[in-house]
């Protein structure tokens, strides 16, 4: 089996932790702004000591970090901040297996941005995939209560979450490529540590203006948040990897296993039913995504 599909089925099942990490701090009274913060604050030294020491080992220089690099970076890094956002706040609308299962239309919209930015085509076999998922997403956006009525709030935020996930996947992926010809897991720790530096400087920022406080309560929890950060830190360096090895779509579309592994955290850790409808609508989005991996391979 190919390195980046080992990595990337690591990183999936880190981002799975770290989101049920995530969702328990959301529970215990922070708040969505202060559960995203944990995600990066503690990150961020991780990953520059990470870098430090894989530059020390590789007795590679420094790179030159160009104005691309750090437009790349950037994009990805506001991408992945109003992805993760709107993730937190989903899980207080709809249980933890279905939020999850929102942002999977993430593959989805991979897929139309790496057209529309890198120019990879989009097969007829791909197309088709794009629709068994959006059948998914309607089934997944009935209101919890049943009947025809849509939840507009969960579908909203689902979309958006998976609409800049797919966005931050763009970018990173362009600022790996950017740290050419250095090798893939240098490319991929140092964007990891310039990211996540300049991710946590805007969100200290943002709560600062937004949620004064809410930055040292975080701090003040750091027995709890400080493991969202970790989880956050060696998922992201694994996806960020497998982005230096392979293109983002055929990347995400793997990724997608993570649904798999959010439906057992779901049952066996938070104890959450999934309604037969959910379900189904579950089993399209997966469908679909198992269809990009086949028209992408």
């Amino acid at each position: 089996m190919s390195l980046w599909i080992l990595v990337t089925l690591a990183a999936a099942a880190m981002q799975t932790v770290r989101f049920m990490l995530q969702k328990q701090l959301k529970g215990a009274g922070l708040s969505t702004g202060g559960a995203t913060f944990a995600r990066f604050i503690f990150a961020a030294p991780l990953a520059a000591l990470v870098a430090s020491l894989a530059l020390a080992v590789s007795g590679e220089a420094f790179p030159p970090l160009t104005a691309r690099f750090w437009t790349f970076a950037l994009v990805g890094g506001v991408g992945q901040i109003v992805a993760t956002l709107a993730t937190v706040a989903l899980f207080s609308l709809r249980n933890f297996a279905v939020g999850i299962a929102f942002t999977k239309t993430e593959t989805v919209q991979v897929a139309a941005f790496s057209a529309l930015i890198l120019g990879e085509a989009v097969s007829l076999w791909g197309w088709s995939a794009i629709g068994v998922g959006f059948a998914g997403v309607l089934l997944l956006s009935r209101a919890s209560e049943g009947g025809l009525r849509f939840d507009p709030k969960a579908t909203a935020l689902g979309l958006l979450a998976g609409g800049f996930f797919g966005i931050s996947a763009i970018g990173y992926r362009g600022a790996t490529l950017e740290l050419m010809p250095l090798g893939f897991f240098l490319r991929a720790v140092l964007t990891l540590a310039c990211v996540t530096a300049s991710q946590t400087v805007m969100m200290a920022v943002w709560l600062r203006l937004r949620q004064p406080g809410e930055a040292g309560r975080v701090v003040r929890t750091w027995r709890k948040t400080a493991l969202v950060g970790l989880t956050g830190m060696l998922g992201s360096l694994g996806w960020f990897t497998a982005f230096s090895l392979q293109n983002a779509a055929l990347v995400r579309a793997v990724g997608q296993v993570e649904i798999v592994f959010t439906l057992v955290a779901s049952a066996l850790v938070f104890r959450e039913r999934l309604h037969l409808r959910e379900a189904a609508g579950i089993a399209l989005v997966v469908t679909s995504l198992l269809m990009i991996v086949l028209a992408l391979g």
